[in-house]
């Protein structure tokens, strides 16, 4: 997010096509697509905030999930044509989660599994 001047490394991020970074370094990704982040309690109203406020200046990216670690939640934000987000929130074992811009889905029973 250099044109912000903030970096900040995701927990689980995806790109489609050629990866483009900043430098030569390849620790930042400019074009990613989908970014994940798994909540804690130090960085959980970071991940909602400014971080999330800071991942919405990617151009690229079109979805960002939030995976918390202590209940069966997942939020799913989606860049919507007119720049807004939709919410949606997953919250049973049996749920999937429609990852549209990879085409690929996300099951709540193998994220979980082990965990909870």
């Amino acid at each position: 997010m250099s044109k912000i001047g903030k970096y900040t490394y995701p927990d689980v991020v995806v790109a489609c096509g050629e990866e483009r970074f900043e430098d030569e370094h390849n620790d930042t990704l400019l074009n990613p697509v989908v970014i994940i982040e798994v909540l804690s309690e130090s960085t959980e109203a970071y991940d909602r905030g400014k971080k999330f406020e800071h991942y919405q200046y990617l151009e690229s990216l079109a979805e960002y999930l939030l995976i918390a670690q202590d209940s069966y939640r997942v939020e799913q934000y989606v860049r919507q044509n007119d720049r807004t987000w939709t919410y949606s929130e997953f919250h049973d074992i049996e749920d999937v989660v429609p990852l549209r811009a990879i085409d690929c889905n996300l099951v709540l029973k193998d994220v979980y599994a082990k965990v909870v």
